[in-house]
């Protein structure tokens, strides 16, 4: 089918063996003029032929033709709308408005088709029909509407659909979670009970900014990171255990024997050689702390740091321990203006327990330091490098531990006040030199 611009550079995306955006944005360009089920689009009809037309003049003249910005929303949000403009309004006039809405996704992204159908249905409707499933935060993401349309999308989707809007702006992000005890046995603690609960209660901080900047949660039920919360999020929850890992060894003897597969077959379909416990278990534990006694497996639990890889390839023979929790690490972003940091550890152990007053208490107690402290578009993580993680746990009232620590006089940021030290920092020489000779 002819469409409305040529298109010669992005044609070149289609040819390598990937998938193509530019196939499914043809694709879709093709669905809205051919219009098979009749729809009254209430925006312009080629608005996906001119997205087309307007990325091919940006590929040509390595220069972007997407205004962000201007105020655009939906009564009493202050987020979940992103405002976008094209500054070639009348070479594409399909584009002028192309404003994005964030879906807040249900937790586990668990949908019905009946809901998929309303949702698409309603995005032809009023929209470009262009979505992504998922955005990195983990909305479902409307691309392109124009400005009187929202409001009509909005009042669909939260009086017909019980669907609300995610966060976007300087406020609280949407919370997304793993798919956590619903279908994964190593699940350490309720994922998606726990997400649901704490959008409920800070609602006032996802709609409406008053952040410094953005702020995240994650909730990852093991260690495993399905959600790389320890990467993505200002504030991380990783289910753990404190107890010991649980050792079937007769299931040990029958993987070393080869009677079970490794990884849970994962690896199946390619010869890799007779099971080697010592080398694809033992060897490979960062800590150290597992060794073989005759036939039997052994553990030294204190000196495990939870990192899954043996629980992965042995999974019938380990599982995590029955006391299970949450750890809690903060200040993971990406590399926007100081460079990408990981989660450091804050809480390396919480039992998970409504109605979670102990969980609310660290949050509120970072946001109330953050919000006083923090500068314009500073993330939780770079407050944290600006400052000092001792002032982070001043400012919670949590003790330093040794797991605050990342190496040994690596990261010594955690030091004492005079009023800590007996007799304080002034010191009598006289009285040390009678102690201490030169």
């Amino acid at each position: 089918m002819a469409f409305k611009h040529e298109t010669p550079l992005l044609d070149q995306l289609e040819s390598g063996p990937w998938p193509s955006f530019v196939s499914d944005l043809k694709r879709q360009a093709t669905h809205r003029k051919e219009n098979p089920d009749n729809v009254e689009y209430q925006i312009d009809t080629d608005c996906v032929e001119d997205i087309l037309g307007v990325v091919e003049l940006s590929y040509k003249e390595k220069e972007v033709h997407w205004k962000h910005g201007g105020i655009v929303g939906v009564f009493g949000y202050g987020g979940g709308v992103i405002g976008r403009y094209c500054d070639q309004p009348e070479q594409f006039p399909g584009v002028a408005h192309f404003h994005t809405l964030r879906v807040n996704q249900p937790n586990g992204k668990y949908y019905t088709t009946d809901y998929l159908r309303r949702i698409c249905d309603l995005w032809d409707f009023r929209g470009s029909g262009v979505m992504n499933m998922h955005g990195s935060t983990g909305d479902i993401i409307f691309l392109g509407t124009r400005t009187e349309q929202l409001e009509e999308i909005f009042y669909e989707m939260t009086h017909k659909m019980d669907q609300d809007l995610g966060g976007s702006g300087s406020n609280l992000r949407t919370p997304s979670c793993c798919l956590g005890e619903s279908r994964c046995e190593w699940a350490c603690y309720n994922t998606q009970e726990l997400c649901y609960q704490l959008t409920h209660e800070y609602q006032d901080e996802l709609h409406r900014p008053a952040f410094p900047y953005k702020f995240k949660f994650k909730f990852d039920g093991c260690p495993n990171g399905c959600v790389a919360a320890i990467a993505r999020a200002d504030m991380s929850f990783l289910g753990t255990w404190r107890d010991n890992i649980r050792i079937d060894q007769e299931a040990v003897k029958a993987y070393v024997g080869g009677e079970l597969p490794p990884n849970g077959g994962a690896h199946s379909g390619r010869d890799w050689g007779p099971f080697d416990i010592q080398k694809e278990v033992i060897d490979r534990c960062p800590t150290q702390c597992m060794w073989m006694e005759g036939d039997q497996l052994k553990i030294n639990d204190k000196e495990c740091n939870r990192c899954m890889h043996c629980i992965n390839v042995m999974p019938r023979a380990l599982r995590p321990g029955e006391d299970k929790g949450l750890s809690i690490l903060v200040g993971a972003k990406a590399p926007i203006l100081d460079g990408a940091q990981m989660s450091s550890m804050l809480v390396p152990f919480m039992k998970v327990e409504e109605p979670y007053d102990d969980i609310k208490e660290v949050i509120e107690n970072i946001w109330d330091w953050w919000m006083e402290e923090g500068k314009n578009r500073e993330r939780l993580g770079e407050l944290i490098k600006r400052q000092g993680f001792q002032k982070l746990l001043d400012m919670t009232g949590l003790k330093a531990l040794a797991q605050h620590v990342q190496e040994p006089r690596h990261n010594p940021y955690i030091f004492w006040r005079e009023e800590e030290v007996p007799g304080g920092f002034s010191q009598d020489i006289t009285d040390f030199r009678k102690r201490h000779q030169r």
